[in-house]
């Protein structure tokens, strides 16, 4: 499959003030960026690595208080969906070392808070199957409200209101994930069934020696979804930090499917 991305935002900001962008769709095995364009108006660009050594991130300083950022890419995906009731768990001696950070609470995933949960309901499950009941359950349990949380909320906040959008939704299955001793890592992307269009989130785990891509909602998949990047949560993969805050003035993503 091969998605056309584009992406225009324009935020108010302190006059020279540094914005970190994780917009650019990485560049992995599974995902090839047949094209890619990037353009900050009135601002200097200084690139680094992604979170987690996963794609790219740029730090834009604009020369004045506006912030207008135009991306667009065209990436062809090679990720096939996977049934996770034939995926088995690893077991912890044999993680590699850059997966066993994903085995541990973050900020916005109190993963060791839900341990007691996660037992009483999920304990008699491994592997793919433990996962595929985890979000079966989240999906069921929560109802999809925009504007119901912020940057703020944590996986708890968003239990126990049981309402949020994508991203609350990644950070309940991701600390459940963590609870029964299954790595799992935030995830941001484009996906063409995103609705409404905007930056999406999802969840991976590791399974059979391999992430595979989770999605609570249902608006994508591991076949449709563009990868931009991914970390413990999504303080880790922000489509965009400043230092001082920043005011929206507009944005727009498009996902489309190309032939």
């Amino acid at each position: 499959m091969t998605l056309g991305v584009d992406l225009c935002m324009e935020y108010s900001i302190q006059e020279a003030d540094p914005a970190l962008l994780t917009i650019l769709v990485a560049r992995t095995a599974e995902q090839s960026v047949l094209e890619s364009e990037l353009a900050v108006e009135n601002a200097t660009l200084h690139w680094i690595e992604g979170a987690g050594g996963i794609g790219k991130r740029v730090w834009a300083i604009p020369e004045g208080k506006r912030l207008r950022v135009h991306y667009r890419a065209k990436v062809r995906l090679h990720r096939p969906d996977v049934d996770l009731q034939r995926l088995a768990a690893a077991r912890w001696e044999c993680l590699p070392a850059d997966v066993l950070p994903y085995l541990r609470p973050s900020r916005l995933c109190p993963s060791d808070l839900f341990v007691p949960f996660v037992t009483r309901h999920f304990g008699h499950l491994e592997g793919g199957p433990k996962i595929a009941a985890m979000s079966d359950w989240t999906a069921s349990a929560l109802s999809y409200e925009p504007g119901s949380s912020d940057a703020a909320t944590t996986a708890i906040d968003t239990f126990l209101s049981r309402q949020g959008v994508c991203r609350d939704f990644a950070h309940v299955l991701c600390s459940m994930a963590r609870a029964a001793n299954i790595p799992a890592r935030y995830t941001t992307g484009y996906g063409a069934d995103v609705s409404p269009q905007d930056f999406h989130a999802v969840v991976e785990v590791w399974l059979d020696g391999n992430w595979h891509i989770v999605d609570v909602t249902g608006m994508s998949s591991a076949a449709n979804l563009a990868v931009i990047g991914t970390g413990r949560d999504a303080g880790d993969v922000a489509f965009l930090e400043t230092r001082n805050w920043a005011d929206y003035v507009s944005q727009a993503v498009q996902v489309a499917r190309h032939a």
